[in-house]
């Protein structure tokens, strides 16, 4: 991914990586997992209820699930942290926090915001977003559907 930014005439990349985008979002890499929609459910109500972009909602909204839920994700996340960050420490818990810090300074690096209260939300303002996913009948999210409006107001209240 780093080539499509620091060689942006680097056609093979850049064409490697909208082929992979494409199959991500067909479905066809995911054939067969579970998955967890819930930073994308979350984050459409953010785009609703504050016409953030959603790509930017996003942004800070996956940091922060992640760091609330990597008990649940614990597995995936030291995969993630081993494959795509090659962070090797011994510990798991150092490998997922630093996998997930990457991930927010890798938003951030793109000029991306990561926090709520940097699009102008209060914490105050996070119980219209629960609100609106109650009516929308969000309130078993995540692979598990365990993933409650207590849960995703964790998150949110993380995320800013």
């Amino acid at each position: 991914m780093i080539f499509i930014i620091t060689e942006p005439e680097n056609y093979d990349a850049r064409a490697n990586h909208i082929w992979c985008s494409s199959l991500a979002l067909c479905g066809i890499v995911g054939a067969g997992v579970p998955k967890d929609l819930a930073t994308h459910v979350i984050g459409h109500e953010i785009t609703a209820s504050f016409g953030i972009d959603h790509a930017q909602t996003l942004a800070v909204v996956l940091p922060s699930m992640l760091k609330i839920r990597k008990d649940k994700k614990k597995e995936k996340l030291l995969q993630y942290a081993e494959r795509v960050w090659n962070i090797k420490e011994v510990k798991d818990e150092d490998k997922i926090d630093k996998a997930i810090d990457k991930t927010r300074e890798f938003f951030e690096s793109l000029g991306i915001k990561t926090r709520l209260s940097q699009y102008g939300i209060k914490k105050e303002q996070i119980p219209l977003v629960i609100e609106k996913l109650k009516e929308h009948g969000m309130t078993a999210l995540s692979e598990t559907h365990d993933l409650t409006p207590d849960i995703s107001q964790k998150i949110l209240e993380e995320a800013m």
